[in-house]
């Protein structure tokens, strides 16, 4: 009898191939979580690739200190259920210790504070290659990467400096004090995660699915009125049933208004939609270049 894949099992497939190489050609790998969907998914496909044995990569997780609660208790159960080492940078620390400022106003966000937090804890672990969620499909810098992307010496990236991949042939030498950011489900659409999701069953942050939430409308989009948020004397908290598309830190992870209670509901959502995943981040609307510049800091 003859075996069809799937394209999912397609993606997984390639997926589970690129972990691997990583284990194969680095000495000290980690993976980039950040308790979203993608981050998740990657989580899953490290614990299928190395099964029986657990994942060979401890998860990096860096806390803003503005998280949604919701992420936080997720990351903390799935570390304990899979048996996985965790290791959190902390945005906070880095504050107090004057490695950088905090943004002041109603704009204020931690989310670009994360980058020297994350470069500090790659440096202190020593980390080689650091494994993301990111797919091609989210944006156009990202669109620009290679499933192996090197980063300099000072953690930064050039999207001029890419190597060839052909034939799935991954170079990943370095010199001393360089290390990768390896993107396994790059190839991955955001329909394509939501549809392994729900073939595989995967768990997910309650936050993903309908609920009410005090929120607010900035800009033309609503956030979480959370107690890390500075609200304008105009700005009005209502309370809506709302669900997260895509998450993030509190101040730039805007609220869809939602009634999509299941992974079918949500489904069925996002093939309708004409929104794009990050339309609902308010990082990324700052300026036209605003993924790119923080990628060449060296951003996820």
């Amino acid at each position: 009898m003859s075996y069809k894949l799937t394209h999912l099992k397609e993606l997984e497939a390639e997926s589970i191939y690129v972990l691997r190489e990583v284990a194969a050609q680095f000495e000290k790998p980690a993976i980039l979580f950040s308790g979203g969907k993608d981050s998740i998914v990657v989580t899953y496909l490290a614990y299928k690739a190395f099964f029986p044995a657990k994942i060979p990569f401890p998860l990096v997780h860096i806390d803003t200190g503005h998280n949604f609660q919701e992420t936080l208790e997720y990351r903390d159960n799935l570390v304990k259920k899979i048996g996985a080492q965790l290791i959190v940078g902390s945005v906070q620390e880095s504050i107090d210790t004057g490695r950088v400022k905090e943004e002041k106003g109603y704009n204020a966000s931690r989310n670009r504070l994360q980058t020297t937090t994350l470069l500090d804890t790659i440096e202190k672990y020593k980390f080689d290659a650091c494994i993301g969620g990111a797919r091609r499909d989210e944006e156009k810098a990202r669109a620009k990467e290679r499933f192996f992307s090197h980063r300099d010496e000072f953690g930064q990236w050039n999207p001029k400096n890419q190597r060839p991949e052909l034939w799935n042939i991954f170079n990943g030498k370095k010199n001393m004090g360089e290390h990768f950011r390896v993107f396994p489900i790059s190839n991955w659409t955001e329909m394509d995660v939501w549809q392994y999701i729900y073939q595989e069953k995967i768990e997910l942050p309650s936050i993903y699915f309908t609920h009410e939430r005090r929120c607010f409308q900035r800009d033309g989009q609503w956030l979480a009125a959370e107690p890390c948020m500075t609200l304008k004397p105009t700005e009005e908290v209502v309370t809506l049933k709302v669900r997260c598309r895509t998450i993030g830190d509190i101040s730039c992870t805007g609220l869809t208004i939602s009634e999509a209670h299941t992974l079918e509901d949500i489904i069925e959502e996002i093939a309708a939609t004409r929104v794009t995943e990050r339309g609902g981040r308010a990082d990324d609307k700052r300026s036209e270049t605003s993924m790119e510049d923080r990628k060449k800091e060296g951003y996820f």
